[in-house]
């Protein structure tokens, strides 16, 4: 994806990059929820034009994000990664430039002292390695790569048991890292420094975690997928089709909005398109998205 469409956050002392690697990818509302309509999307005219199309369809980007926080250097969650075979054919072969543009923002994968994964799907660890000389290899050779101890151990179960879930990915880009004793098991609240730590948000996975950024008085929350766009914040016990628990995915968006709403903190949305950030603010009886300036 092309470097124009990176930006970049301030939060207190720590600096927040989004690295993109599918922008604004269009697909109906069904895709994400269950029983999804185009009605039902433009009942929301806030969410036009960047988040949803006028024929009624959701609009999603796939990336990234580059922490700089003091000498740190922090990836969170690594996209989908270049020439995989995936479960979507849309995902397949991808060519991605997720490398180029984190080396534009003035980041090489040696400079990478940690990546944190909030989750296992796919979309998520992509380029925690690459294929080099005929084998899968870490792209990030000195970093610390940060697994949820009980997302974990679910993703071996499904592959163990023949589970519910597509996993070719985890031998590609979780396995590597793993037998390299790169990976730091941690549980989900766990601190990376005073300014940045883990929030649970169960529910779409069993170990999810969105990140928090609490910086010289100032808050960020970065989602990982509680919410994958910004219809969910007005609907936010409507199920979703990606959630592994859907009663308790819902449980954790109602209380991601009750807690960010009224500006708690900017929403850095995992997967929301431009603007990626932006404010949880009333909207009737209900709450919506509005972007930050």
């Amino acid at each position: 994806m092309a470097v124009e469409h990176m930006k970049t956050w301030r939060i207190g002392k720590v600096e927040v990059t989004r690295i993109v690697e599918v922008w604004n990818r269009e697909d109906p509302l069904s895709i994400l929820l269950e029983d999804g309509t185009a009605p039902m999307m433009l009942a929301y005219p806030w969410l036009q034009p960047h988040h949803a199309t006028a024929a009624g369809n959701l609009l999603v980007n796939f990336q990234g994000f580059a922490i700089k926080a003091g000498q740190r250097r922090i990836i969170v969650d690594t996209c989908i990664g270049a020439n995989r075979q995936r479960e979507y054919d849309f995902f397949s072969n991808l060519q991605s430039r997720f490398l180029q543009d984190l080396e534009a923002v003035g980041i090489t994968p040696p400079e990478v002292d940690t990546v944190l994964c909030t989750h296992l799907h796919f979309d998520h660890v992509g380029w925690n390695t690459q294929f080099i000389d005929g084998k899968w290899t870490p792209t990030f050779p000195n970093a610390r790569y940060l697994l949820g101890r009980e997302e974990y151990h679910h993703w071996m179960m499904l592959r163990a048991t023949g589970g519910y879930h597509d996993v070719r990915h985890l031998g590609e880009c979780v396995d590597p890292i793993v037998s390299r004793e790169l990976v730091d098991f941690v549980e989900s609240d766990h601190r990376l420094s005073t300014e940045i730590f883990l929030e649970p948000s169960p529910g779409h996975t069993p170990g999810h975690v969105s990140v928090r950024i609490s910086s010289a008085g100032e808050e960020a929350i970065i989602t990982g997928d509680v919410l994958h766009n910004p219809i969910q914040i007005a609907i936010p016990r409507h199920p979703a089709n990606f959630d592994m628990d859907k009663a308790l995915a819902a449980d954790q968006r109602v209380k991601f909005v009750e807690r960010y709403r009224d500006r708690a903190a900017l929403v850095i949305g995992s997967h929301f398109c431009e603007p990626t950030a932006g404010w949880i603010v009333a909207d009737g009886p209900k709450w919506k998205f509005e972007g930050a300036a």
